[in-house]
């Protein structure tokens, strides 16, 4: 079992608040998977590694300024939305899921945690009318139906270092993938195993595309 202990080798400046916030994850997920499966059941022991620094490996692609709005797109269970609310507090966060009971939990756990920079909603990406410097996606869907969704509801008025658009966590063989979508949206092909050493991430991506 991999414990929290694994977010502070890559995140040595984390304040007590967010250290203590990162720890109540573990007995959070552990008792709520039970009635509602918000991660998968054999992924609940490496919850740390496989979902929260997962999560976190953005932060290592493009740290977030102040200010900057962020939609996580078929949040799920709350990743990657949750651990970045966590890390950067300066950073508003909207959650959003087409499945009401995944979105209540989720809930639950920004009032337990009491994160002030996040809100989860139940929502479909195009019922939703405001817009984001950046939209994050984890395992959501291929990038073709992806990119129609994300890209109408990205703002032009940046702010980052890099220009918004979206950012999305894959695995595997993502050639045929990209390759649907390109040359008209170009994507950026950042493998995770560059920032974290665990052997998990080997065949881990983030795909940055530029609205």
């Amino acid at each position: 079992m991999v414990d929290q202990s694994i977010i502070y080798k890559y995140f040595p400046e984390l304040t007590d608040i967010q250290k203590n916030q990162f720890e109540q994850l573990g007995p959070f997920y552990k008792e709520w998977n039970s009635k509602v499966n918000m991660v998968s059941r054999k992924d609940i022991d490496s919850l740390y590694l496989h979902h929260v620094l997962h999560s976190l490996s953005i932060d290592m692609f493009l740290s977030f300024k102040e200010g900057t709005q962020v939609l996580d797109l078929g949040t799920g269970g709350g990743f990657p939305g949750i651990p970045l609310a966590i890390l950067k507090p300066e950073v508003y966060f909207l959650l959003a899921d087409g499945k009401n009971k995944k979105i209540k939990v989720v809930q639950t756990l920004i009032e337990k945690l009491e994160l002030k920079n996040v809100k989860a909603i139940h929502k479909r990406s195009e019922e939703i009318k405001i817009k984001f410097d950046f939209v994050l996606a984890r395992a959501v869907t291929r990038l073709d139906k992806l990119l129609p969704m994300s890209l109408p509801i990205i703002s032009n008025k940046h702010r980052n270092i890099l220009p918004n658009g979206l950012i999305a966590l894959k695995g595997g063989n993502l050639v045929e993938e990209i390759e649907e979508v390109e040359p008209e949206n170009p994507v950026e092909q950042i493998k995770i195993s560059e920032f974290f050493d665990e052997e998990y991430f080997n065949e881990k991506s983030i795909l940055y595309i530029q609205a």
